[in-house]
């Protein structure tokens, strides 16, 4: 790290806490020596400091004393913008506007060298979000009820059917051109997670009601002879390696074991298996299941099934 780059850093840090000489030094990487250099050149450019002995001492800045705002160099700022580029592909969020503006006031008092040295970086790197089209006007409440640890009723559409569900929301995350939120569900005793656009009504509530003795099954259809977790293992070709990859929960499992071929090695739930059959019959020839003997079964009777809808007699 740069000397400049340190003594930003060691202003930084005392904005917002009491830091002792070994404390900065641990934090960059360099010995006492060199911060306490670092220190007496921030006082020699007037930089306000000024130490406290005792428990809790270490250098201070004066009341009041901050720096210039948005000091970013080429890659700072390229991470950012990147960042918010990504957002920006989002097809809805609470940041719909604050997106673009945040970009434009950025990009407006970056120095000319940075913005220069940023600007034709952004033409050929992107974080690729697929397209998609839908709103999500709870997601700010989501939000919310997350950091405030509040309970919730939603009425949800699944894949299968629409009910109510009483949920509090622990972490809402973007991925795949969605927005999910992952909460408690008391119908299920577990943690849950629901695709945001597909809440149709949200309200608050004290506590859920009737929680106790209402659990479903986490068994799947048909898998009660299934132990409670299953290994699988897939091998993969080079386009079901790309599609395998972008799973939340097992895509890093996916590794390269030859030239053109891959292979996704992983526990899957009881619970998930109906998942897992899907997942992969979908793959079609991109995909060898290798174990069980058990899923390559039900993908064997699922596509007997879809031979069976389309055969004409």
């Amino acid at each position: 790290m740069k000397k400049m780059d340190r003594m930003l850093a060691i202003i930084l840090a005392l904005q917002h806490r009491p830091e002792t000489t070994q404390s900065l030094a641990s934090k960059l990487e360099v010995s006492r020596r060199t911060v306490l250099r670092d220190m007496q050149a921030l006082s020699e450019m007037g930089v306000p400091l000024y130490a406290e002995s005792g428990p809790g001492g270490g250098y201070r800045l004066m009341e009041g004393y901050n720096v210039p705002p948005l000091q970013l160099d080429a890659e700072e700022a390229m991470t950012v913008l990147l960042a918010l580029e990504g957002m920006a592909k989002y097809a809805d969020g609470p940041f719909q506007r604050a997106r673009w503006t945040v970009m434009d006031k950025i990009k407006s008092v970056l120095p000319e060298g940075t913005l220069s040295q940023v600007s034709p970086l952004l033409n050929y790197v992107e974080l690729e979000v697929p397209d998609r089209c839908y709103r999500a006007p709870f997601l700010k409440e989501l939000m919310r009820s997350a950091a405030e640890g509040r309970w919730l009723q939603i009425y949800y559409r699944s894949q299968n059917h629409s009910r109510y569900f009483e949920i509090q929301p622990t972490r809402i995350y973007a991925a795949h051109g969605f927005w999910y939120c992952e909460a408690y569900s008391a119908l299920h005793c577990q943690e849950r997670t629901f695709r945001v656009d597909r809440i149709d009504e949200i309200q608050s509530i004290s506590e859920p009601a009737g929680a106790k003795g209402t659990m479903e099954s986490t068994k799947a259809a048909g898998t009660d002879d299934l132990p409670k977790v299953i290994r699988i293992w897939v091998k993969l070709t080079y386009r079901g390696a790309l599609l395998v990859e972008q799973d939340y929960h097992m895509g890093h499992h996916v590794k390269q074991t030859g030239d053109e071929t891959w292979e996704v090695d992983f526990d899957c739930p009881r619970s998930e298996w109906s998942w897992a059959v899907s997942l992969f019959y979908s793959l079609g020839v991109d995909a060898d299941v290798l174990e069980p003997q058990r899923l390559r079964a039900d993908i064997l009777e699922r596509a007997r099934q879809v031979v069976e809808r389309y055969t004409t007699n």
